[in-house]
C-alpha cells in the first residue's frame, strides 16, 4: 500500500470528516427497493478496510447507488486515482456533488465522474466497487442486480448486505467466478425514514462482504 500524506491518518479521523457531510432527511421507496443512507461510521469502517487491503489508494473505484456519496468520498480522501459516483436519483446526485466539494475541494473534479443514471448504464472497468445496495426486504434479492453489475465492472467488490443473506451472496459470487474472502459484521444506524418504521433510530446488523474474482 502506498502512503498518501494528505489522506486521513486514521479510521476515526475519516469518520469525523464524513460525519460533517449531508445525508438524506427523508427517503422514498422506489421500485419497491429500500434506499438507506450509509452512515459515516459504517462508511469509514468499510472504506478504511478496503484501503488497508490495498484496494483504494491509486485505484479506480466505483460507488454504485452512491446516494449522498459517503463511500466514494471516503475512497477519494484515501487516495483513489479516480472515483465514479453513480445513482439514478437526481436529488441524491445533487447532495453528492455538494458533499464532494465540501470534503475534497475543487481539486476533486479531476478525479471524479458523476453519473445521474441507472447502474446498468455504467460501462467503465474499475479496480474496485464499493456499494450499499437495496437490502431486498420489500423485494427479495433486489441487491442482485447490483452484484451482477459489480461482477462485470471490477475484480474486487465491497458490498453491504444483511448477514442472513450470506449464503445467497456466496452462491451468486461463486456462480460468477468470484469468492467471498471476508465478511465484516457492522451496524447501520437507520433513521425513521419510512412509514413502516416505528422508532426514531434503529440499528441493523449487516455484513460488509469483500468479494474477489477467482
Amino acid at each position: 500500500m502506498k502512503t498518501n500524506p494528505a489522506a486521513p491518518k486514521s479510521k476515526s479521523q475519516l469518520a469525523i470528516i464524513l460525519s460533517k457531510l449531508v445525508v438524506f432527511e427523508k427517503s422514498q421507496l422506489k421500485l419497491m427497493k429500500e434506499q438507506y443512507a450509509t452512515d459515516s461510521e459504517a462508511a469509514a469502517e468499510a472504506v478504511w478496510f478496503a484501503y488497508m487491503n490495498g484496494d483504494v489508494e491509486g485505484k479506480a473505484v466505483a460507488d454504485f447507488g452512491c446516494g449522498t456519496g459517503l463511500l466514494g468520498i471516503a475512497a477519494l480522501l484515501l487516495g483513489a486515482e479516480k472515483v465514479y459516483f453513480i445513482d439514478s436519483d437526481k436529488d441524491a446526485i445533487v447532495f453528492c456533488c455538494k458533499n464532494i466539494a465540501a470534503a475534497a475541494g475543487k481539486d476533486a473534479a479531476a478525479k471524479t465522474m458523476i453519473m445521474a443514471a441507472d447502474i446498468a448504464e455504467f460501462k467503465e472497468r474499475v479496480d474496485t466497487v464499493v456499494q450499499n445496495p437495496p437490502f431486498g426486504t420489500k423485494a427479495k434479492h433486489a441487491d442482485r442486480e447490483f452484484l451482477i453489475k459489480a461482477f462485470k465492472a471490477a475484480d474486487v467488490i465491497y458490498s453491504f448486505h444483511k448477514i442472513e443473506t450470506a449464503d445467497f451472496v456466496k452462491k451468486l459470487a461463486a456462480d460468477n467466478g468470484f469468492s467471498v474472502t471476508n465478511i465484516m459484521q457492522l451496524q447501520l444506524q437507520l433513521k425513521n425514514t419510512y412509514e413502516f418504521h416505528r422508532s426514531k433510530m434503529r440499528r441493523v446488523n449487516v455484513g460488509l462482504f469483500r468479494i474477489v474474482r477467482d
